[in-house]
């Protein structure tokens, strides 16, 4: 692991790619081999080493592509919606049977842009060149969908010391609405790696709401990285929730490219033992009236290592920019660690824009107030830990998803 490179013959592995794609592929993989994982040497993974993370939890790691024979999953019964099915990151089945079927595009994601740079990501630079699997999902113009959309992102039983690599892309088309549900289910015991690139765009007037939440608690280990573009008067609004996960890096970057565009990050999040999670953003404000909005709550305990770094840039052009970002963090040991990074970068001068971080120990006067009502310690810091992580949650809007992300995460947090 220590000088983990991968042979070229792999890409050879891949099906269905033309020279010039895998000329691309080559060239990637050239570049990851050459820096291999991320460290704290490099300052955007100065809170996240994935090189020593992964030394530390693998011997050995494996890229062959795991085909699995499951195609079909039951669906969640507690409110209609539509779905796709991802079996480790391949496209298997898809159901859009509250919809206008003639409005929908979707297929295997196969990609016919390949740039001559590579990025400073050396894990994008990995999924460039091994990336066998995801999807791409197109609403036309002036189609709001009826119903949620899930995505299914199964991991079966048998990974076990392998990297998965995905890429995903959504295209909104103009006046058109879509709210998703990114929904996984890890059946493996075992460790593994998932590595994702997915491409948001949202044309005009688009609305798109997502929700990020784990079906169970989980030996994976993910890195996503997502670049999303927002055009005139969009809006992009996204809920992380991805407790469960042994370590999680989101690197998500937003370009607001049209006037009057809004993008909203709220997550909430409780790290258990030696869970490791990041979420990274950058918010580029690029013209005049746009917003942003960023609360970032993390609950940790034990051993646990939460981190928050959030990049709001303003372009010259972008006057009357509206940006807000905050991170608050609960720490529930002396051994819990949580590391924030605000940053603003601004050019314009006719802005609004502002960022702050706190994290702190549980009040114990509040533990105190809660015992002499007759609550024990352990249901007392309980009931201040929702109650400090259901202000995300209760900004769900649609009472049956709200009640299920409730009881998914009383089950990843307090374990019923």
């Amino acid at each position: 692991m220590q000088n983990f490179k991968i042979n070229s013959e792999e890409i050879d592995k891949i099906d269905l790619i033309n020279q010039k794609e895998k000329d691309f592929r080559i060239k990637n993989l050239e570049v990851f081999n050459s820096k291999g994982f991320p460290s704290n040497k490099e300052e955007e993974w100065k809170f996240s080493d994935v090189k020593k993370i992964f030394n530390n939890n693998f011997k050995k790691i494996e890229v062959k592509s795991k085909l699995s024979k499951i195609n079909t999953i039951s669906p969640i019964k507690d409110f209609d919606h539509n779905y796709i099915l991802l079996v480790n990151g391949k496209l298997k089945q898809s159901e859009f049977k509250f919809e206008d079927k003639e409005k929908i595009n979707i297929r295997n994601y196969h990609s016919e842009n390949f740039s001559d740079q590579t990025s400073s990501n050396s894990l994008v630079c990995l999924n460039n060149a091994l990336a066998d699997g995801g999807f791409f999902l197109e609403i036309k113009d002036n189609y709001k969908f009826k119903k949620v959309l899930i995505i299914y992102n199964l991991f079966t039983e048998d990974l076990k010391n392998i990297i998965l690599n995905n890429k995903n892309n959504i295209v909104l088309g103009k006046n058109s609405e879509l709210h998703m549900i990114d929904y996984s289910i890890n059946q493996s015991k075992n460790k593994f790696i998932n590595n994702t690139y997915e491409n948001f765009h949202l044309n005009e007037n688009a609305i798109f709401k997502n929700i990020v939440l784990q079906s169970n608690k989980s030996e994976g280990y993910f890195h996503k990285f997502s670049k999303n573009k927002i055009e005139l008067n969009s809006n992009y609004s996204s809920f992380i929730f991805s407790s469960g996960l042994k370590f999680n890096k989101s690197d998500m970057q937003f370009d607001l490219e049209g006037e009057n565009s809004d993008c909203n990050i709220r997550s909430a999040l409780f790290l258990n033992r030696d869970d490791h999670q990041e979420i990274k953003t950058r918010i580029n404000h690029l013209v005049p009236n746009c917003r942003s909005y960023q609360k970032i709550k993390s609950v940790i305990d034990a051993e646990g290592r939460g981190v928050y770094q959030g990049k709001i840039y303003v372009k010259d052009l972008a006057q009357k920019t509206n940006a807000y970002q905050l991170s608050k963090a609960l720490l529930l040991s002396d051994r819990s660690e949580f590391d924030s990074k605000p940053e603003l970068e601004i050019y314009a001068d006719d802005v609004k824009c502002s960022h702050g971080s706190t994290s702190g120990n549980v009040d114990e006067n509040s533990i105190h107030y809660l015992m002499t009502r007759g609550l024990t310690r352990k249901a007392s810091i309980e009931l201040l830990i929702n109650g400090f992580l259901n202000e995300i949650v209760g900004e769900i809007k649609n009472n049956s998803i709200r009640k299920f992300v409730e009881n998914k995460m009383e089950m990843l947090i307090h374990g019923y």
